[in-house]
């Protein structure tokens, strides 16, 4: 997937929504110390930012150097590319060395990752036992009972353009292996729900659509799943393009421990 969100890192900025202060705040009191986290998959450094507020250093890598080009500086977050060619100990010792970790975290994107090779890395950088890992994932907007029949029926459309790997998003990452011990956040198989509230545009709305992986691949196969009769359709339903609604989108969280080996 490391291309996959080049095209449209620049309208990826703005069309996601915010990930409450709080969150950040419940894994920062899971873990004794708080001096080095990982943000992983950083995107535009959203999540490292936060993270940031409660650890002395966030390295913070991503695969897309697009995306990384677009993120937002911070004095204790430093960004660092992270190709596919990379070697897992060359992974390590950019983060900072086995066992050093204190909070792994992955918004919205650990279910691109090789899951048992990255699991693997996450436990050993994690500090043993007090180290945390956390993911999390939005899948769903809310609007209203006007609006929301019409997302779905415009989801429908783009089903046959994503990647496989989403459907662990659309099932609410209830099907996503996580090989850890429940820190009360969530845990295999049983996901914490949450929300996520937000004043939304209409036009960042669009925006959000315009950055779905779904849609740009779609388009690049001749296909526009955003025609001007779906976007008037949203529209009329949204209540005028000039109107700023409440919405809340839908998460999902899991959160752990690396589970120690009895002797």
């Amino acid at each position: 997937m490391a291309g996959l969100f080049d095209k449209q890192a620049d309208v990826y900025l703005d069309a996601r929504p915010t990930y409450p202060k709080e969150w950040y705040s419940k894994l920062a009191v899971l873990t004794p110390h708080h001096t080095l986290a990982w943000d992983v998959g950083t995107g535009n450094g959203q999540a490292a930012l936060s993270v940031a507020e409660h650890y002395e250093q966030v390295i913070a890598t991503d695969v897309s150097e697009s995306q990384l080009q677009s993120a937002m500086l911070h004095p204790r977050v430093r960004y660092a590319h992270t190709p596919l060619s990379i070697t897992d100990d060359e992974v390590i010792a950019l983060v900072g060395g086995e066992d050093s970790v204190d909070l792994v975290t992955v918004a919205q994107a650990v279910h691109w990752f090789d899951l048992p090779k990255f699991y693997n890395l996450v436990s050993r950088v994690l500090k043993k036992p007090g180290g945390v890992f956390a993911v999390w994932c939005y899948n769903d907007i809310e609007v209203d009972p006007t609006f929301d029949p019409i997302m779905k029926r415009f989801h429908d459309t783009t089903l046959p353009f994503w990647d496989k790997n989403v459907q662990y998003v659309f099932d609410g990452y209830k099907t996503l292996p996580f090989p850890f011990e429940s820190v009360g956040l969530g845990s295999e198989g049983n996901p914490l729900p949450l929300d996520i509230p937000k004043q939304l545009s209409f036009e960042g709305f669009l925006k959000m659509l315009r950055s779905w992986s779904a849609v740009t691949t779609a388009k690049d196969q001749g296909v526009d799943l955003l025609p001007e009769k779906v976007v008037k359709e949203f529209e009329g339903a949204w209540g005028g393009s000039k109107l700023v609604r409440s919405v809340s989108y839908k998460a999902f969280m899991l959160a752990g421990k690396v589970r120690l080996r009895s002797l």
